[in-house]
């Protein structure tokens, strides 16, 4: 059980906690869990978690705000968890970083499958990483994508972190540059197709990347969109 994904579940619902707990310990996980916010940091400093179970609705500080905190901080993965069904609901917890979502109520197996997809997601870009097949850094406009930090690095030296979602989306895009890449292709390279249908994710991730490379987001002149076509990213890209 030692070296087994080690999973945080935040929620406010007691028997939530408890079931989910059940589930994922039957899987072979190792499982922590916290009611709220503080309890939420108390179990991220006593030791390493590989993915976060978020809920939307918590008592004070809500899951919203924790994953933008979160996020600011760490590219640890989170899914979020919300009982609302409104598309905007997910969307906004895309754009705050979440790498995965998952609606109330929800099944045991499509819970174990996304957590699954998306650990796998992370442990694939780290092994490559690992391996020595990709650069230390990609360095394009007034960038660095620093591999082993798994972050934006400005030319004046600031780091940004990127969440799991906006890293493997980057490599994909400056692996590729002044191509046009469809939905379709990002998502099997970026996400692949366990996030089929998902598509619409991938316009939220092009949106939170803009925000951390754009000058102006409004107007966009790295990640450019080619209508009805997909994305394009037009820096020259070099590699180190």
């Amino acid at each position: 059980m030692q070296g087994a994904p080690h999973i945080l579940i935040v929620d406010d619902h007691r028997e939530i906690r408890d079931l989910v707990s059940r589930a994922l310990a039957k899987e072979g996980f190792r499982v922590s869990t916290a009611a709220d916010g503080r309890a939420m940091q108390k179990v991220l400093s006593a030791g390493r978690i590989d993915l976060i179970l978020l809920d939307l609705m918590l008592p004070g500080e809500d899951g919203l705000s924790l994953c933008r905190k979160l996020r600011a901080e760490s590219s640890v993965p989170i899914i979020m968890l919300t009982a609302k069904g409104e598309e905007v609901d997910r969307i906004i917890g895309l754009e705050m970083g979440a790498d995965d979502y998952l609606p109330k109520p929800f099944g045991s197996r499509e819970l174990i499958a996304r957590i699954r997809a998306v650990l796998r997601r992370s442990h694939e870009s780290i092994f490559r990483e690992a391996s020595g097949q990709r650069p230390r850094s990609y360095h394009f406009d007034r960038w660095g994508l620093d591999i082993g930090l798994r972050a934006l690095v400005r030319d004046d030296g600031v780091a940004v972190p990127l969440s799991t979602g906006e890293f493997d989306l980057l490599i994909a895009l400056v692996e590729r540059p002044q191509r046009v890449l469809n939905r379709d292709q990002l998502l099997d390279l970026a996400r692949g197709r366990s996030s089929a249908g998902l598509d619409r994710s991938i316009d939220t991730q092009v949106s939170r990347l803009r925000k951390k490379l754009e000058l102006d987001p409004g107007d966009p002149r790295i990640i450019k969109t080619v209508w009805g076509g997909g994305y394009i990213f037009t820096p020259d890209v070099s590699r180190r």
